[in-house]
């Protein structure tokens, strides 16, 4: 699971997580990024492609955005990508938007865990087989 998470909130709340010792899945791969509006469709995609399970972006609560509206960017973003995977048949629910700020750690981890759930439900990922060029 690919997480791209927002420097100002997301990544520093899984800072938090990490320095309070709050467990989370291990196979969670977070790439930092300035801002989730900074998260183009295709890092996404290409993720997906890739073999990644699920892909979370991770952002500041709507309002607080360092850069004023990366995050609802992000979100009109994420809606259109999700419709977009489901309009050629591919799970859309492996794409998560979460908004995560600085002090939540204990969300961040919770969330993680949460996702992992989801998507070990849901089995893996066949992106990669379906679409291998």
């Amino acid at each position: 699971m690919i997480g791209f998470i927002c420097n100002w909130c997301t990544y520093t709340g899984a800072d938090l997580a990490g320095v309070s010792r709050l467990q989370y899945p291990a196979g969670f791969i977070p790439v930092r990024v300035m801002c989730s509006g900074a998260v183009d469709p295709t890092y996404v995609i290409k993720a997906l492609l890739d073999g990644a399970d699920g892909v979370l972006i991770g952002g500041c609560h709507p309002g607080d955005c360092h850069y004023q509206t990366g995050n609802l960017k992000a979100r009109r973003r994420a809606t259109v990508l999700k419709q977009l995977l489901k309009e050629v048949g591919l799970d859309e629910e492996r794409v998560w938007v979460r908004w995560i700020s600085a002090s939540e750690g204990k969300k961040f981890a919770e969330t993680v865990r949460e996702m992992t759930e989801a998507l070990e439900k849901k089995g893996p990922n066949r992106f990669r087989w379906e679409w291998a060029l």
